[in-house]
Parts: C-alpha cells; structure tokens; sequence
C-alpha cells in the first residue's frame, strides 16, 4: 500500500512539462521556435525541461 517514488517523481516531471509549455505557448517567441521548445520538452522530458528553464523563451 505504500506509494511509489517513481510515480510521484513522473507525476512530478508530468506536471513541470505542462507548465512549460503552456508557458512557451504564452510566449512572444515565433511560431517555429515555440514549436521546437515544444518538441524539445517532449522527446527529453527532464533534460527538456531543464534546458527550456535555463535558455527557453522568457
């Protein structure tokens, strides 16, 4: 009955992935960039997110 890490940990990632590219969305970045950080996001969940934290659209 005890919780896995694993599942709060994804949860965790799933949910910064979401904020990230609703944020990208919101961006006044162009079109293909936002599409790009999107993908980025997608394909590399953690290191996407990172990545789009450090250099991503403000």
């Amino acid at each position: 009955m005890g919780i896995e890490v694993g599942g709060i940990l994804g949860l965790i990632v799933l949910v910064l992935n979401i904020y990230a590219i609703v944020k990208t969305f919101q961006s006044g970045a162009s079109t293909g960039a936002k599409v790009i950080w999107i993908l980025v996001i997608l394909i590399f969940p953690v290191v996407g997110f990172l990545a789009w934290l450090l250099f991503g659209p403000k």
